[in-house]
């Protein structure tokens, strides 16, 4: 059975330069489209994401960026339907604990740190202004996630000049054969 690729933007969705967006034109893959971006509401995040992972039989890879690396974790930590979910590639989380967060996110400040009951990878950038890369290692650590230092890249988005992200197509393909899931992209 070929597993889908859910695409999980951050806050304020993620841009038509995103290597998400170009995914998702790329390849088909399914982005989860929440109803509030600007005023992101943890459980409302987490519901939709239930409901799509719930739509479909089919396992599911998690592709998040930003916020939604976060959704992941939250949605893992209190779902009953963990199973739903094979795989994750987590591409820089921001640190949610950081005192100059915008209120807009202050509901998910409080972070879960339980591992993840599926293979993950965390990529994470040395200058990404959202989280230094101590944080990124620790966010990896709690997640128990691989760790892919990218170098400086920004917040690993639009703005990072990365194209097509060819490099994160690899590391999505090898987060999915360690789950023992064969990628159909």
């Amino acid at each position: 059975m070929t597993p889908r690729i859910l695409l999980l933007p951050g806050w304020l969705d993620s841009g038509a330069t995103h290597w998400q967006t170009r995914w998702e034109q790329a390849h088909g893959f399914e982005r989860v489209q929440q109803d509030d971006w600007q005023w992101p509401r943890r459980g409302d995040w987490m519901a939709r994401l239930e409901d799509t992972l719930l739509a479909d039989e089919r396992p599911a890879v998690l592709v998040a960026h930003s916020l939604g690396c976060h959704l992941v974790a939250a949605w893992a930590a209190h779902s009953q339907h963990r199973a739903r979910a094979a795989a994750a590639l987590l591409v820089a989380p921001p640190d949610v604990t950081r005192p100059d967060l915008p209120p807009q996110l202050h509901n998910w400040a409080r972070e879960l740190r339980r591992p993840l009951p599926f293979a993950s990878t965390l990529v994470f950038s040395t200058n990404d202004p959202f989280a230094d890369a101590a944080r990124s290692r620790q966010m990896a650590a709690d997640w128990g996630s691989e760790l892919l230092d990218l170098g400086a890249a920004g917040h690993i988005n639009g703005d990072s000049g990365l194209g097509d992200w060819p490099a994160g197509l690899a590391q999505l393909r090898a987060v999915m054969a360690r789950a023992g899931l064969a990628p159909g992209f």
